[in-house]
Formats: C-alpha cells, structure tokens, sequence
C-alpha cells in the first residue's frame, strides 16, 4: 500500500530465469501527491491565465530558422576575430558529446561507474603533455584565464616551498591582455616589458628587470601580433637564472601543433584552450577549458583531484599535500574535454601539424593580399594571425571601427579590433586553418574594396553597416545605458 498523499511510480521489471521469463512490477520513486499552487505563495501565483500568443510549428520553425540566418555565427560565415580562434567546429565531436554515457552521467558518481569517463580525461592530459612537450597535467580550470589564475597559485607555491618571497611576474606588452589580471589577483605585480622594432621581447631591456623578486615571465607565444618570440630559449634561459620559472599563455597553440613544444624551448608550465586549438564551440561566455600542463618540477602543487592510472582502472588522487587545492566544483568542464579528445584522435599527429601548417599559410596569404592596402606595423612573416593599423586611414577621417562596420555589410563578422594596445587603430585577423582559399580570397576583395571607399565615399564608412538588422547604434550610450530587456 502507498502512503496516504503520495504517488508511487512504477515501472516493469523483466527477469530471465531457468523457469522462464516473468515480470513484476518495481517502485521506483515516491512522488509527493500534492496541489501545485500550494507550494508557491500567494502572491507569486497570477490572477488570470497567462497571455501568450498562440503559434503553429510552422511559425516557430521559421523564428528560429530567422534568427540562425539573422545573426552571424562560423557556420553562416568567416568569423575572423584575433586571437579568438573561431574556426569550424566539426558536428561529429558535438554528436560524440551527446552520447548518454557523457552527457547524462553525474560528477558525484562512483568511480567504478565512470571509468570510461575517467579513462577520457587520463588520456586527453597525456595527449595534451605529448603535444606541448610537458610532463603533468590538470584539467580542472574552466577556461584559459582560469588556467592562468591556477598557474600563478602553482608558482606561488613553488616558491614559498622553497622559502622564496617573490612579488612580481613579468609581462610583455604584446601578451594577452587577461594576463596582468591573472597576476594580480594572484597577489603579485605585473611588470610591463616593452617589445622592440620587430614586435618581440627585447631581449636587452628584458634583463633589466630580471633580479631575485621575479617569480615568472608570462609570455604569449606566439604573440598577440602573431609573432613567434624567436629568442624565447634563450629569454627562458635568462629567467632561470634568477630563479624564476616560465609560464606560457598557450591559447595561440594552433600555431605550434606538430611543429614546436612548449616544453622544449624552456617553459615551465602553460595553459591551453580547448576551446579554442581543439574545436570546441566557444563565445559568449562559455563554454570553455583551460587545461594546464606543467613540468615535473611543479607536478606536487596540481590542483586537486588529479587523474592516476592504477593497473588497468583509473581514479581521483586527493592525497596531494602540497597541493593548491581545489579550482573547480568538480573536475573541469567535462564535455568540453570529450570534444577536444575526439578532435586530437581524429586529426592523429600528423592532422594536427596539418592544422597549424594551414593556419600559418591562410594568415601569410591574407597578409601579402592586403599589406598594399593597409598599414603594417610590425612585418614580416607571421604565424596564425597579424595586425593591420589603420593609422593612416584615420588621418582620412575613418577609423578602424568604421572598417570593421563597413565588413559586416560583406557579410564578414569583424576582426578583432584597438588590440593588442601596442599597436594604434589596430585590426587583428586570424583567418585559422579551417577555411578555404575561396573564402580568404572573398575577404581580400571585401577588405580592398573598403579600402578604396574610404578614398572615394568615406561617409559611408561612417554610417555602415547598412545591410544588417541594426544599423550603426551610439556605443558609448549603449554602454551607459544597458538595456537587455529584450
């Protein structure tokens, strides 16, 4: 008998046996038997029937079909923002993702229920420390500031195990620009190191800040221009000396699969963006993963749990005393990871070179179709992206906002633009690996094109876009007069 008040659910339980097949009735939950409205207070509860619009299939089809075409997305078109890496994400890892035995499993389940799970993010840090020529890995942090941030406790407690009372970290101005953050709020001081005339680190005034108060060198590499640091074995090499350890931003590692390792040229930990290098849909805040490989020295301050193979099982290793301790609710963005692993054990080593190969021709070839038609300041060859200025556009009465405005009516979402700082009416393109000659060959023709506008209609610049849903809007009202209501 159930209790008074309750519903008991059932469900048909099948059994094989030697004296046939029978089926009993199982209960399987206790669902309390009670009057909605009793459970929400008066005057939550409305007064009259809500007053929404009636809609056949067809009309809620065609909203949504609208809305995929209205807005800009990397499926619709190039998307070739900067330092963001918005490429083409195949639609077989988001199908591995949605497997049941990914998706629905629960972060507080038994380890000997995941062990397909925990054996997927094993050999997904193996595959990352391979990759980057690193020893150890986390995959806790949820996005690549995060794997900053978790980098930076790391070396703080590498140091004060050692005795040691550092208080700044080096950044070169051509870094990210979530690196200073990151070492601020880690308790440091971020000390600024100019670039020289090729848009590296100068190596020189680099020494000048090197002393016994320096616990790292962030550097991005490559960097925000797009340039790979080319003495950074020996600007590693010089941090060592003082004691201080290297910590890479890795989130443009695109640009170095197959080709060159972190790990070799002197950096002490790193962190990578799934999100970004291994094909997981990312903007928006979310979602994302910011793995962090380490060298062996610093494999005692992972946070934990950290993943272990025991024999043929895996499992969770909380027994870590030097340990930062815990950076997550659970153990990282799980789905995120499945996509990433699926992506390395498609591409195998030699797709991923591939990728990296393609990403740097794609960048060179945008660069030489359009360095007759806007201002570089730091030339030369690139890596996965460059910087144009518009410098001398705004001379014109143009500014960079209005090019990349004018774009959107070529059907291109913009580049990234007034970054990195160092550079003044900065545009910042990436084209990635994962897009075709025909569509790089569009975009020279929509960037030319715009260029000889601003010569013969420069006012349409600066009332563009024009063919989108809305138009040109006054951003700084926008900014002070937040309206997300609809």
């Amino acid at each position: 008998m159930c209790k008074q008040g309750w519903l008991r659910t059932e469900r048909t339980v099948f059994e094989k046996s030697r004296q046939g097949r029978r089926s009993y009735s199982m209960p399987i939950l206790d669902v309390p038997q009670v009057d909605p409205e009793d459970l929400i207070p008066p005057n939550l509860l409305r007064q009259k029937p809500a007053d929404l619009p009636e809609l056949s299939e067809p009309e809620i089809v065609r909203h949504f079909v609208t809305l995929s075409v209205t807005n800009h997305h990397v499926d619709r078109d190039f998307y070739p923002l900067g330092s963001c890496t918005m490429k083409y994400n195949p639609k077989i890892c988001e199908f591995v993702a949605s497997f049941a035995g990914f998706a629905d499993i629960h972060p507080l389940l038994p380890e000997e229920l995941v062990q397909g799970a925990l054996k997927l993010m094993y050999e997904l840090g193996q595959s990352l420390c391979e990759i980057t020529g690193m020893d150890d890995c986390t995959l806790s942090p949820a996005a690549g500031a995060h794997g900053e941030f978790t980098g930076m406790l790391m070396i703080r407690a590498y140091h004060e195990a050692k005795g040691r009372a550092r208080t700044k970290v080096l950044i070169p101005d051509s870094a990210h620009g979530t690196n200073p953050a990151s070492v601020t709020i880690a308790g440091y001081s971020s000390v600024e190191i100019p670039s020289d005339s090729s848009g590296r680190i100068d190596v020189e005034r680099l020494k000048a800040y090197l002393d016994e108060d320096v616990a790292a060198l962030m550097v991005t590499n490559p960097n925000t221009l797009g340039l790979f640091e080319t003495h950074i074995a020996e600007i590693a090499d010089l941090v060592h000396r003082v004691g201080g350890l290297v910590y890479m931003d890795g989130a443009n590692m695109n640009a170095l699969l197959g080709i060159s390792r972190p790990g070799d040229f002197g950096v002490d930990l790193a962190h990578l963006n799934l999100h970004k290098t291994f094909g997981t849909p990312h903007g928006g805040g979310g979602p994302g993963a910011g793995p962090l490989v380490v060298k062996k020295d610093l494999s005692p301050y992972l946070p934990i749990p950290v993943i272990v193979r025991d024999g043929e099982k895996y499992r969770f290793d909380d027994d870590r005393p030097q340990s930062i301790g815990r950076v997550h609710g659970f153990y990282g963005n799980f789905l995120v990871m499945v996509k990433a692993y699926c992506y390395i054990l498609m591409a195998g080593a030699r797709g991923l070179q591939s990728m990296a190969e393609n990403a740097i021709i794609n960048a060179n070839y945008l660069l030489a179709k359009l360095r007759d038609y806007f201002e570089v300041p730091f030339d030369g060859f690139c890596k996965h992206e460059f910087v144009l200025s518009g410098r001398d556009k705004a001379a014109k009465g143009v500014r960079t906002l209005d090019v990349a405005k004018r774009l959107m009516d070529y059907g291109f979402h913009p580049p990234t633009i007034y970054f990195p700082l160092i550079v003044e009416e900065a545009l910042m393109i990436e084209p990635t690996e994962s897009e075709t000659l025909e569509t790089l060959n569009r975009f020279v023709d929509a960037m030319i094109s715009i260029s000889q506008e601003i010569e013969s209609d420069p006012e349409r610049l600066k009332t563009a876009p024009h063919s989108t849903p809305v138009g040109r809007v006054d951003e700084g009202l926008a900014a002070r007069r937040l309206d997300v209501s609809e």
